[in-house]
Order: C-alpha cells, then structure tokens, then sequence
C-alpha cells in the first residue's frame, strides 16, 4: 500500500508568478490608491468646506457702511480658497473618473459653490453661472489632463443652499432698515425657487435634492412673510429701524407684487 501511495504523483502547484496573481496583484494596487487618493480628496474638500464658509461669514458682516471693504475682503479669501484649497481638490482629481469619488468630495463642492454666488450676487445682484465657475477652476489643471468640472447636480444643490444664506441677508437688512434690499433679496430667490420647482421632478430619485427644496420653501416664505410685514405695516416698523420719519414710497403695491 505504501508503495502504491508513493507512486502517485503529488499535484503540481500553481506557480506563484502566475497570470492569476499578478491580475489580482493589479486591481489590489488600484484599490489601495483609490482609497489613499479618497482620503486626501476628503481632507481637500474639508479645507475647502472649511474656507467657503469663512467667506460667507465675511460677506454677512457687510452693511451700507462698510460694504466695499467687507465684500473686497471676502473676494480675496475666495481667491486664496480656489488657488489653495480648490487647486489641491482638482489636482487630485484630473484625469481620473472622478464620478468615483463624488460623495468624497461633493459636499465641499457645494459649499464652494454658495460662496462663490452668494460673493456675486452681494457684489452684482445678479446669478453666477455653472460655466463662469468652471472657467475659473480650468486654468488650474495641466493641460494633458482632463479639467474637473463642477457637475449640474452639485451645482444646483449649492444654488439651493445659497437661498437659506439670502434669506439670513434679507431679514437682517429689514432690521437695518434697507427694505428696498430686501425686496430685491425676495424677487431674486423666488426666481430661484421657481426655476429649480421646474427642474425637481427630474431629479424625483434624489432625496439630497427634495430635502433642499422643502428646505428652500421655507426660506421664501421666510423672506415674504418678513417683506410683508414691512409693507402691510410699515408705519410702525420704520420708526424702529432708527428714523422718525415715516417713508412709504417703498410700499407701492405694483413693486412688491412684481
């Protein structure tokens, strides 16, 4: 029996440098620097996040009294965030499928979006474009690569998150009597609201974008119910935003119903 069991022939092991292995050795390189790449774009998108937020601090602290100085300030930090911070999130995101990595990078994204509109419109009264943001974060990438480009999604969630900043803005230039700004604030975010209700039903499978959009309702009501306010019973508000006299060109009813 020994004998027998001797001459059978031991089966020949795979060799170790076989196609096999060395296929497999490939993707688990791929997937360790994807997930390095993943946590440097997460780091980025945080200091991005981070800094975006601090320019829209900064265009808060604008009144009628310091306006240009505070909106010149905060035009720099966003200067300083897109060379910085934005430049590090492109870098390492050019050339590469960086619809991968979305959700690592979406939200910093956005915030960077609200801050760069709400700078324009404070600066401008008027919407920055989607390819106006791109054409600035292009000269950023080298020129053999593919340029990231802020996609329609995240740029419109940034754009539903600008509204809950202007609504912040028009309630606290009511209070400083400026109700003609305020109204201004109104028309432009209910031009938002109502453009972005015509886009929502595409977008029913994205529940990011239906929690904004309630979220964006309730900043409009916010600002008309306070403008209405003002208008309905202006004679009693205006002595308190600091004059004795009672101004009610501002109440014409063919301008606020505009």
């Amino acid at each position: 029996m020994a004998s027998v069991l001797r001459a059978v022939k031991k089966p020949r092991m795979i060799s170790t440098t076989s196609a096999m292995k060395e296929e497999f050795t490939k993707h688990v390189d791929y997937l360790n620097e994807l997930n390095d790449k993943r946590e440097r774009v997460v780091k980025a998108s945080r200091d991005v996040t981070m800094n975006s937020k601090k320019v829209i601090f900064q265009v808060h602290r604008a009144n009628k009294d310091n306006k240009e100085e505070v909106l010149l300030k905060a035009e720099k930090d966003l200067a300083a965030t897109t060379e910085q911070y934005m430049s590090r999130l492109v870098k390492e995101l050019q050339g590469t499928d960086f619809w991968k990595l979305r959700r690592a990078y979406s939200f910093g994204v956005q915030e960077y979006v609200e801050a760069a509109t709400f700078c324009r419109f404070c600066r401008k009264g008027s919407l920055l474009g989607l390819n106006e943001i791109n054409s600035t974060l292009a000269p950023l990438s080298d020129q053999n690569d593919e340029p990231l480009q802020i996609n329609a999604l995240d740029y419109l969630l940034g754009l539903a998150d600008l509204t809950g900043e202007l609504m912040r803005l028009a309630i606290g230039r009511i209070s400083d009597g400026e109700v003609d700004y305020a109204q201004r604030i109104r028309r432009f975010v209910q031009d938002i609201y109502r453009e972005l209700t015509l886009l929502a039903p595409m977008m029913d499978d994205n529940a990011e974008m239906k929690k904004k959009m309630e979220t964006m309702l309730q900043s409009v009501m916010k600002i008309e119910n306070a403008c209405y306010s003002v208008h309905v019973r202006g004679s009693e508000y205006i002595p308190l935003l600091g004059t004795n006299e009672v101004d009610y060109s501002f109440m014409g009813l063919t301008d606020f119903d505009s």
